[in-house]
């Protein structure tokens, strides 16, 4: 009964392992007057229904990751919840095997030490009062809050980062936005992915606001996704965060995660490109990769392009490639006819001006999605980099080529940059397949601080309806 009691810690609602009527059947049942062999019989089954269901839902989640379009692949152990408890049972040690279902990876655990804080700061006095406006700037422009300026809102403020961790408790709050509110700032603008200049604009107001209620359930969802997101499936993974614009490659050992490299990335647009969420293994790594134009991108973007600018075709270096394989690097007027029916295709030959860059890492799946270098590398300053057609741009790509070769000694750092910068394509197989996770989490425990993402494709909306609908669709069934 503390188990079920308890469900909460991970995110979960007791009410779905019904341990308030379970716990007044047990009081009832060892506290009253002997109960009849069926009525015990009776509590003894709802009992161990009820564990069984929450040691599944903890170990595997609630919902399959495919209702929410997050295509990973089935997950390689067999949890059987009734044999888990039994065996359990067995041992006299439920408490403990209780807790080893759960996910074994400290985030999970860092996370429910945070869902535990936040529900502390739920009726915290600091949000009874919204903060007021900004100070408005030149021409009614939006406000903007900088340091050494007046602000009527300083006071809660303050109070509010408090609360939050980023500022000291008991410093005097000066009558101007100045020192440590304003280093305050900074350390609450790193921690929700935006520029941390110190100045409150739009966007860290709009932060700020955020009750800590949302958090919580924000955090919850964070939980769910854990369980189900396959962050160890192999002894090294390449995993990409897509609300935290993050690529880690790591390494997992006696069952923990080592990070050895982590870099910024450009994924796809929200609501428009957005990248799929799904892990393949790469197996391949092409140098001065040819970039195909998807026949999308072509009808709707470059055949229009070209025909406004034919200079165009030949200063990005593209060419027509036929169905037997013929090139063509003429550019006509019935060739671009013949791209919008289908007949021909669109490719860029290697070069600095290349969309792919010098490097492409090749990991097969059904939306033709790949990690691969960038001329555009201005846009890796941007705090939110969501501009490509769905593919992932890396910013360190000499860096991960050695980390995906790491079992194939012979590439050198040295040779690496030799193969991308010859200019000419060549495909490369990795001696050992390395698994791909393109995951999506917007709340992440780094050194001991939390991160909080803006839900950029609406994957954490998605999940709660989901959750939501099982809920009423199992208060309807009981």
């Amino acid at each position: 009964m503390e188990v079920l009691a308890a469900a909460a810690s991970h995110g979960l609602e007791p009410q779905d392992y019904a341990a308030v009527a379970l716990q007044q059947a047990v009081t009832q049942a060892t506290q009253g007057p002997p109960p009849e062999p069926a009525a015990i019989a009776q509590l003894e089954q709802a009992l161990t229904s009820a564990m069984q269901r929450y040691l599944a839902d903890v170990h595997g989640g609630r919902i399959s990751p495919r209702q929410v379009d997050q295509r990973f692949n089935p997950r390689r152990d067999e949890f059987d919840p009734a044999a888990y408890l039994q065996a359990a049972l067995a041992a006299r040690r439920l408490p403990e095997a209780a807790r080893e279902v759960a996910p074994r990876m400290p985030l999970y655990e860092h996370l429910r030490e945070y869902l535990a804080r936040y529900r502390k700061l739920v009726d915290h006095p600091a949000w009874r009062r919204t903060l007021p406006p900004l100070p408005v700037g030149q021409r009614g422009r939006d406000g903007k809050l900088e340091p050494r300026q007046d602000y009527a809102g300083l006071e809660l403020l303050a109070q509010r980062l408090i609360a939050l961790g980023d500022l000291a408790p008991g410093l005097a709050v000066s009558p101007r936005f100045e020192g440590p509110l304003v280093e305050a700032v900074k350390g609450f603008q790193q921690r929700h992915g935006l520029a941390a200049d110190g100045v409150i604009g739009k966007a860290t107001l709009t932060q700020l606001q955020v009750t800590p209620a949302t958090r919580v359930r924000q955090i919850e969802l964070t939980l769910e996704r854990l369980r189900w997101t396959p962050l160890m499936r192999g002894p090294r993974m390449i995993v990409v965060n897509i609300p935290e614009f993050v690529l880690r490659a790591y390494e997992v050992r006696d069952g923990r995660i080592k990070v050895l490299l982590e870099m910024k990335i450009i994924v796809g647009k929200a609501l428009d490109t957005s990248t799929p969420l799904f892990d393949e293994d790469m197996r391949f790594i092409e140098f001065s990769p040819y970039w195909n134009v998807p026949p999308s991108i072509a009808r709707a973007e470059t055949v229009p392009r070209l025909r406004r600018d034919p200079g165009y075709f030949d200063r990005e270096g593209f060419e027509f490639v036929a169905p037997d394989g013929r090139v063509d690097a003429a550019l006509s007027e019935a060739k671009l006819d013949a791209v919008r029916a289908g007949q021909l295709r669109i490719r860029q030959r290697p070069g600095p001006r290349n969309a792919l860059g010098d490097i492409k890492f090749v990991f097969p799946n059904r939306d033709n999605i790949y990690l691969h270098h960038t001329p555009a590398t201005q846009l890796f300053e941007r705090d939110r980099r969501d501009f490509s057609h769905g593919c992932i741009r890396v910013e360190q790509p000499v860096a991960l080529a050695s980390f995906v070769l790491q079992g194939m000694p012979e590439w050198t750092e040295d040779r690496i940059r030799q193969a991308m910068g010859k200019g000419e394509s060549a495909t490369l197989r990795l001696a050992e397949p390395v698994p791909v996770l393109i995951a999506y989490g917007t709340t992440l425990v780094k050194q001991g601080r939390i991160y909080f993402f803006d839900d950029i494709y609406r994957q954490d909306r998605l999940l709660d309806i989901a959750l939501q609908q099982r809920a009423m669709e199992r208060q309807t069934v009981n």
